[in-house]
């Protein structure tokens, strides 16, 4: 069943990644193929590589603050790609972009308070609020056919009623991981128009917002006016956007210096430093790595194109999202005849570890989530499993004798 490809890039390399310590290989069996976690089976672009290695031939590592370079590459990369014009005094570094929710939940909230999200939604923005003895609303998107494919709608209306007189923070996901939606323009701005009105602070995580398909532009919460921007804190991280999440850097944009101030406080002495090798790795990225970006903007857009025409033809009671942005595709099972949970149904039969939709909240269930970060031919083998599997599945069994 699979799809050859003619012509090879540096993206259909396959990269042993077994036995390295890796969570994505190493969760499970070695006749597993991992499809869940959100990092990508690609090398970081060799400028990323060449500023490691210079950084690990210094031979020093002791503490290390960000410098005043790292922060205007930031500032410039924001101006260039989005029109979202920053100063440097506005970015608050963090070690993870989990460790931000958490940190904004408890600058933020108190106990008694609650959290609002739009799900499903990232597991993490579920756990955040509790973590620090919030509570948490969910207002759940709207599920829709389009076509030979799925698409979610927000319901602004369920949206104000979570809203309660004890909600502080949405925290909002954009793009949304995992339905793969970029929300337009005028969503952001009735989604934040409802948030002033009730006074309740966003935290957008736009950690997925470089990993644009189909060259669609991107537009930051923030950067819609500065009204909202002085309502809202920002994360994002190149972790996603070039494969080194294991490296540990991200951070935060705060225009508001209040708001900021109490971030940076609600992380002190909690949060660690960013580490050398994600600083360095990081101003790489953001000075020389726009063309590497570009090459696998098209490798992942081709990559969904090719899993949407495969579950058309061997998949057709599998149906997707076709994401928008990320590299991150939300399947929807409940139609396949799969008795009990989808996840389970292909670790077991297809040897395919995908993220279980349950996971995600309200209107989880039944979906998984699979990720098409990887070589097309990872991508096809595994997809050719599940196919397989769900084939064998409806195959009657042999009479008895």
């Amino acid at each position: 069943m699979s799809t050859s490809t003619s012509t090879l890039t540096a993206f259909d390399e396959i990269v042993n990644r077994r036995n390295t310590g890796c969570a994505k290989w190493d969760m499970y069996g070695e006749d597993i193929i991992p499809m869940w976690v959100a990092d990508m089976d690609f090398k970081a672009p060799e400028p990323i590589l060449r500023a490691l290695q210079d950084r690990v031939a210094h031979g020093v590592f002791g503490y290390e603050l960000p410098s005043n370079a790292l922060r205007e590459a930031i500032v410039a990369w924001l101006d260039r790609r989005y029109g979202w014009h920053i100063t440097p005094n506005d970015i608050v570094f963090l070690p993870g972009l989990v460790s931000g929710l958490n940190v904004v939940c408890r600058a933020f909230g108190h106990i008694g308070e609650s959290a609002v999200v739009l799900a499903p939604v990232y597991p993490p923005f579920l756990t955040a609020p509790g973590n620090q003895g919030m509570g948490l609303e969910t207002a759940q998107l709207a599920l829709r056919q389009d076509g030979e494919v799925i698409t979610y709608d927000i319901d602004f209306d369920a949206f104000e009623r979570a809203i309660t007189p004890r909600t502080k923070l949405f925290i909002h996901c954009h793009p949304h991981n995992p339905i793969g939606r970029d929300y337009t323009r005028e969503e952001n701005q009735r989604l934040a128009e409802i948030c002033i009105k009730h006074d309740v602070l966003i935290c957008a995580d736009e950690i997925h917002c470089d990993l644009m398909l189909d060259g669609k532009p991107h537009v930051p919460m923030a950067a819609l006016s500065p009204e909202i921007a002085e309502h809202t804190i920002t994360l994002m991280a190149p972790s996603k956007t070039f494969n080194i999440p294991g490296l540990g850097c991200s951070f935060a944009i705060v225009q508001n210096a209040k708001l900021r101030q109490r971030l940076q406080q609600a992380e002190s002495g909690i949060l660690p430093h960013v580490n050398a090798l994600g600083l360095a790795a990081t101003k790489a990225a953001y000075t020389e790595c726009g063309a590497w970006l570009a090459e696998l903007q098209g490798y992942l857009t081709s990559n969904r194109d090719v899993l949407l025409a495969y579950l058309r033809e061997h998949l057709p009671s599998v149906t997707s999202t076709r994401p928008e942005a990320t590299y991150l595709a939300w399947l929807d099972c409940r139609a396949a005849g799969i008795e009990g949970n989808a996840y389970q149904f292909f670790l077991k039969h297809a040897k395919v570890a995908l993220s279980d939709g349950a996971a995600f909240g309200p209107g989880g269930q039944g979906f998984v989530r699979f990720n098409f970060g990887c070589p097309r031919a990872q991508m096809m083998e595994a997809l050719d499993r599940m196919a397989n599997a769900l084939a064998q599945d409806r195959t009657p069994a042999p009479p008895s004798a």
